[in-house]
């Protein structure tokens, strides 16, 4: 068990674990508002992670070991690993569902969804996607799983309960992630290809509208304030961060971030977004006076693309390939302001 410490400042983890150089966003808004608490000791090897998903209630993460294939929980509050899933090779998203007790995963390897019993880790079913599937979002009105299909251009629509295919949604272009908006009841995918988002009615599905995403290039990861209507979108082309306004199908501001914006969590109590980029740089914006205000920025570490913020004790969480050991770990940050 790893204590929580309030006394680790990010200066010292900027010159351990965050030497190289790197492009910085034009505006910062000072030093990152966050204090290390916490570092566990992860499996697998240093190499590459990708999406990361926390079950609050019972303070379980799950953790896309991309580079190892496989999938590692974690007890957030024992800071401790449970276990190791394998056989997942090129796992990319990862979605932990609490009230069906389930984990979902792209197994990207494969181009296919694994469902895991979050209890013990037995796989539930497979399922057949698109080409090379990545993030992933559930629809609890319809019991649906989403994957989009990076490469196909696609959403592939799985039933949750029984790994059942129920539709595929060509978009015409290389494809982002997708969320579920639930005061529309509505499906929002990024279509990096044509630099855009597309809105989906599930029912049918039928794609409703389309909301171009000018001044940024490659919109990719997103994140959603489902109380103001707002997505927040990370443009993996241009170092960008752009605000949605998805009432009024409009860009509302532009910001900028670290090189290749990639993993956004949004924490809806402070209304507070975090944005973690390919280059390391994570960027952290406070929403006020109906503005995304820039409220600190830095280089965290090699490899800190992947956020996920537990709204509970709004704790944010960064998986490091190659922490100050040079073996893997996960990092655990608390607000400061």
């Amino acid at each position: 068990m790893w204590p929580r410490r309030s006394g680790w400042g990010l200066a010292g983890i900027l010159l351990i674990a965050g030497c190289a150089s790197a492009p910085g966003p034009a505006t910062t808004g000072g030093p990152l508002p966050l204090r290390k608490v916490a570092e566990t000791p992860l499996t697998g090897g240093a190499s590459r992670f990708d999406y990361a998903s926390v079950d609050s209630g019972r303070g379980l993460m799950f953790l896309a070991h991309m580079g190892a294939g496989e999938i590692v929980e974690v007890d957030v509050r024992a800071h401790s690993v449970i276990r190791t899933i394998p056989d997942t090779p090129d796992v990319h998203g990862v979605l932990v569902v609490p009230d069906k007790h389930r984990v979902y995963a792209t197994v990207t390897g494969r181009d296919q969804l694994v469902a895991l019993d979050e209890d013990t880790g037995a796989v539930l079913f497979t399922a057949s996607t698109g080409t090379y599937p990545d993030g992933l979002a559930y629809d609890p009105v319809r019991n649906a799983i989403w994957t989009t299909n990076e490469r196909a251009g696609s959403e592939t629509v799985i039933d949750a309960d029984t790994g059942s295919v129920r539709n595929t949604i060509a978009l015409g272009g290389e494809v982002g992630n997708v969320v579920y908006d639930p005061a529309i009841d509505r499906m929002v995918v990024a279509v990096q290809g044509r630099g855009e988002l597309v809105v989906i009615t599930p029912d049918f599905p039928t794609v409703t509208d389309h909301i171009p995403t000018p001044g940024c290039s490659g919109p990719h990861g997103q994140a959603l304030d489902a109380a103001g209507q707002l997505m927040y979108v990370g443009c993996e082309d241009n170092a960008t961060l752009v605000t949605v306004d998805i009432a009024k199908r409009v860009v509302t501001e532009r910001n900028s971030v670290g090189k290749t914006p990639d993993v956004l969590a949004y924490d809806p109590g402070p209304q507070r977004l975090y944005v973690a980029s390919e280059s390391g740089w994570v960027s952290v914006f406070d929403r006020k006076d109906g503005h995304a205000q820039p409220a600190g920025a830095d280089r965290l570490a090699d490899g800190a693309h992947v956020v996920v913020v537990d709204p509970a004790d709004h704790h944010s969480y960064f998986p490091i390939p190659a922490a100050n050991s040079g073996a893997p770990a996960l990092w655990e940050f608390a607000p400061t302001s």
